[in-house]
């Protein structure tokens, strides 16, 4: 760190969505703290978001930005009160005093609220839509030099000086949720007619995410369910509220394959996971969840690929480098999708068991 910029005291990292990002940044917890062992860390980030990291002990705080309430009001008109709920925000984060602000998402928005701070030194990530206007210095990875999950937040920690090794990523699960998420599993396996809940190994498959091009086929998540019962696991489906009816096809017709998508928090889907012996899962957060809880994960990419490895051995990526691959928002295969049916439910389930037995 330049020796113009004296040691922070308070440090503040904006992201503010979406949650596999959050759960890639949340490496720079334990790196900030190692680097700066005297500094308070505090985060930033939509309501959605926190349960994610409200139970981290190493957080002083987690600061809520009201997307959801400023968008209602400029949708009724009401821009006085919006201005008045802008400027409200705008000075809780003033009298916070942060040192050090990083802005780990790089869009006007976060640009915006690492602005409000007046923190002396902002700093983003890559920094688009203007933003690089609102901070002082922007740090710009190198493309491809870093393959391993959350590679652009551990090279602005290495930029700031935090040692290496310091950047792992830190999900930290509440006891509570932990309770409540064994307690919803074991009463649906008993309903299940599982007579002994808990004696399979658990395996979380997370088949949802947002685009329909970085989905895999609902009949191959069908299967892998059914052989992996024929196995001795336990296969339970995660997912949102949103995901309850493509879950119910998934787990159509096998009772014990476990429809538990929208029966969960976001935080106690956590706690499951980190149960959990094995996770399968789209580019999606639950799926980051499961490499940073060190969980054996097997990650099916084909139109995105956030990283080319996990943290650890533990994760094994499956992706195919089709020609047009990853077309991230423009697929050009008029919804074949082939990247993602080339990935057949034999291969995954090879790579499950491989992850589960060498893994575990």
């Amino acid at each position: 760190m330049s020796t113009k910029h004296p040691e922070p005291r308070r440090i503040l990292v904006v992201r503010l969505s979406a949650l596999g990002d959050i759960v890639m940044a949340s490496g720079l917890i334990p790196a900030l703290k190692a680097r700066f062992p005297r500094a308070e860390v505090s985060w930033v980030c939509e309501p959605v978001c926190a349960p994610l990291l409200k139970h981290n002990p190493r957080l002083k705080q987690v600061i809520i930005w009201p997307r959801g309430e400023w968008q209602a009001l400029l949708k009724a008109r009401r821009y006085l009160a919006l201005w008045r709920a802008i400027r409200t925000f705008r000075a809780q984060l003033k009298a916070e005093q942060f040192d050090l602000v990083l802005d780990g998402q790089g869009l006007l928005k976060s640009g915006l609220v690492a602005w409000f701070t007046g923190a002396p030194r902002r700093v983003s990530i890559i920094a688009r839509e203007g933003s690089h206007r609102l901070v002082h210095e922007v740090v710009t990875p190198p493309p491809g030099a870093d393959p391993v999950m959350g590679s652009e937040y551990r090279y602005v920690a290495h930029y700031l000086g935090a040692p290496q090794g310091s950047f792992v990523h830190d999900l930290a699960v509440g006891e509570a949720q932990r309770a409540r998420a064994r307690e919803v599993l074991r009463e649906r396996l008993q309903a299940a007619g599982e007579n002994a809940p808990g004696a399979r190994p658990l395996v979380v498959l997370a088949p949802f995410t947002t685009r329909p091009q970085k989905h895999w086929v609902e009949a191959n998540w069908s299967e892998l369910g059914r052989q992996m019962l024929a196995r001795g696991l336990q296969p339970v489906v995660l997912g949102g509220p949103a995901d309850r009816e493509a879950a119910e096809r998934i787990c159509a017709g096998q009772p014990q394959l476990l429809n538990l998508a929208g029966a969960l928090k976001l935080d106690e889907s956590v706690a499951l996971i980190a149960d959990a012996q094995l996770l399968v899962g789209v580019d999606t957060g639950l799926t980051h969840m499961g490499s940073a809880l060190r969980i054996p994960t097997v990650a099916l990419f084909g139109s995105t690929r956030p990283y080319r490895e996990g943290p650890t051995a533990r994760t094994r990526i499956l992706y195919d480098a089709l020609p047009c691959s990853p077309c991230r928002r423009r697929p050009t295969c008029n919804g074949a999708f082939t990247c993602m049916t080339g990935l057949t439910t034999e291969r995954v389930l090879q790579a499950a068991i491989v992850q589960l037995e060498t893994q575990s």
